[in-house]
């Protein structure tokens, strides 16, 4: 028996700008119940430590969603036929409590979990990404491949408040979430803070690649080592934007110049295709700071990219 999937509004029947906006024209359902995959937002930018204004990505990634279209061009995945897929709306938030916004965005996260579906999520500042592998990896710790120009390993900010979109992965494996023995970074770069900033993250096993390493071995080198180290048991993947160049995603709260250019983003991500993902995201798209919604396109285009690696899981 065929299986039944929530399909995109046609482009060709209702113009891109018309209608509700929902994350690529999908039908918005009140709860992941039936769904393989859940595509949620979370509008909360509670950690960020200088230019706020991630908490407006979902609604802007939702917009420049419409111009994702059924088929990938190069894998020839067809999501929307593989996997029954909808946009459940945006997780509870709270503005002004932190630690109350962390347990509403881990709650919805869970919601999601239980009822059987894969989270891919559209961010919001990096702690958001804490409270998702709280619920996700509550049974036991997963591996993470994690493509950013920060490790977000660092301890405290600000007199000891340890929970900001710098620490996300550090409490993470502190909560014994993540196995930092398979965990991979990718792109990381920009000026530190102090000579051995990432020396914890390494002291842990984490593996970084640099940009500059990144840079002499290619996109397929690479991941080949990415997918090595993670293996074949399950694994988060979290995308911040500003691991590509501001020069084509300026709407971020951190930007760091030297990036990856968005094709060679989407090269590594496409090479995802048959790891174990049990969760996923897009994050620190901030349209305050965009232009023209560049880097919103982009975050919606990433979200593409990981959904179809994603539903490859439903053949």
């Amino acid at each position: 028996m065929k299986k039944t999937t929530h399909q995109p509004v046609d482009a060709a029947e209702v113009p891109r700008f018309a209608g509700h906006a929902t994350f690529m024209r999908l039908p918005a359902v009140p709860t992941a119940e039936g769904l393989d995959i859940a595509l949620v937002g979370i509008p909360w930018d509670g950690g960020t430590t200088n230019r706020a204004g991630a908490r407006h990505g979902p609604r802007e990634m939702r917009n420049q969603s419409s111009l994702m279209r059924r088929i990938h061009h190069v894998s020839k995945i067809a999501p929307f036929d593989l996997a029954n897929v909808a946009d459940v709306g945006d997780v509870s938030v709270n503005p002004i409590d932190l630690m109350d916004g962390l347990k509403r965005i881990e709650d919805g996260i869970a919601s999601i979990v239980a009822a059987g579906a894969i989270p891919l999520a559209a961010g919001g500042d990096h702690l958001t990404t804490l409270p998702s592998l709280r619920a996700v990896a509550r049974s036991r710790p997963i591996g993470m491949i994690h493509f950013d120009a920060h490790s977000d390993t660092n301890d405290t900010y600000f007199g000891g408040n340890r929970f900001t979109h710098g620490t996300p992965f550090r409490r993470a494996i502190e909560e014994g979430l993540l196995d930092p023995k398979r965990i991979v970074q990718i792109g990381i770069r920009g000026s530190n803070y102090e000579l051995h900033e990432h020396g914890w993250a390494l002291e842990q096993g984490i593996r970084i690649i640099y940009m500059e390493e990144f840079v002499r071995r290619g996109v397929e080198d690479v991941m080949a080592e990415a997918r090595d180290i993670v293996g074949a048991q399950p694994i988060y993947v979290t995308f911040d934007i500003d691991c590509i160049d501001p020069s084509q995603a300026p709407g971020t709260g951190t930007p760091e110049i030297g990036g990856f250019t968005t094709r060679e983003a989407q090269a590594m991500v496409r090479l995802l295709e048959g790891l174990d993902i049990v969760g996923a995201d897009v994050v620190e798209v901030a349209p305050p700071f965009d232009i023209g919604g560049m880097t919103a396109l982009a975050g919606a285009t990433m979200m593409f990219e990981l959904l179809c690696v994603i539903a490859a899981k439903f053949r």
